[in-house]
């Protein structure tokens, strides 16, 4: 069986998993055009309300495969960097998509796996899951935005042990640091996502979807361009249909319906 993403559905969930039989999951050129479309159609589909991210056979991913970066040094430099670019369009894609996209992770994330987990809004991971940002214990640096994310979440000193070290890290440690939103049994990560991913299909999807990108523009901004930014989303979203609908289902103090 070749590598590839299987799209499927549950409800108003997309789930997308990473499947590359014998390799761990290991990282495919197949697999990056696939993500970026299914994501793309998340985005279009109002039906859709959350996308969770999970690997084949109870193991989330095992980045990229050492052979096809051996063959890449046969390549251009230019070649090189867009082999580079394809992870990034992945990454871009979850960051950039409006509805919360979920990681539910099992056995392991490790090199670019670990930075696909990191660009997803919220992690589920297994009490056994591990980390790992190896890279440089194959002489190589990071890419798929992993020095940003993890710079960007922990003070300086553990973001540079957890890179440079390249050591495999415990779930709890990464959930103590406030990188793990929730810590499940071994098997069952799947599941508590999709019951995560069913609770926030009955939020507002556009108070959801704005929310989302505050948070993604937070750090590009000063605090003043973000109040406006704020002030914005805040206007935008008052004038529309599920605001009505929220504040009068708080009043009447009922479960709001959102369409």
């Amino acid at each position: 069986m070749s590598a590839e993403i299987q799209a499927s559905r549950h409800e108003a969930t997309l789930i997308l998993t990473l499947s590359n039989p014998g390799a761990k999951n290991a990282l495919h050129p197949d697999m990056f055009a696939a993500a970026v479309e299914a994501l793309s159609t998340a985005e279009r589909d109002d039906s859709i309300r959350a996308v969770i991210l999970t690997g084949a056979d109870n193991f989330f991913c095992a980045g990229g495969n050492l052979n096809h970066l051996l063959e890449h040094r046969a390549m251009s430099k230019v070649d090189q960097g867009d082999a580079v670019d394809s992870l990034r369009s992945w990454i871009d894609a979850i960051r950039d998509c409006p509805k919360p996209v979920i990681a539910a992770i099992e056995g392991a994330a490790a090199g670019a796996g670990f930075s696909l987990a990191l660009a997803c809004d919220l992690i589920v991971a297994g009490n056994y899951a591990k980390f790992a940002m190896s890279y440089v214990r194959v002489g190589l640096t990071p890419d798929g935005g992993a020095s940003w994310f993890l710079t960007q979440s922990l003070p300086r000193q553990l973001a540079t042990e957890i890179l440079i070290e390249g050591k495999a890290i415990p779930a709890q440690r990464l959930y103590d640091l406030g990188l793990i939103n929730k810590m499940v049994p071994d098997g069952t990560t799947l599941d508590v996502a999709l019951k995560w991913a069913d609770e926030l299909a009955e939020l507002s999807s556009n108070a959801v979807e704005r929310t989302k990108s505050l948070i993604r523009d937070a750090k590009d901004h000063s605090l003043s361009q973000h109040f406006e930014l704020e002030k914005f989303n805040f206007v935008e979203s008052l004038n529309h249909r599920d605001a009505q609908e929220g504040i009068h289902a708080f009043l009447e103090k009922r479960k709001p319906h959102y369409k």
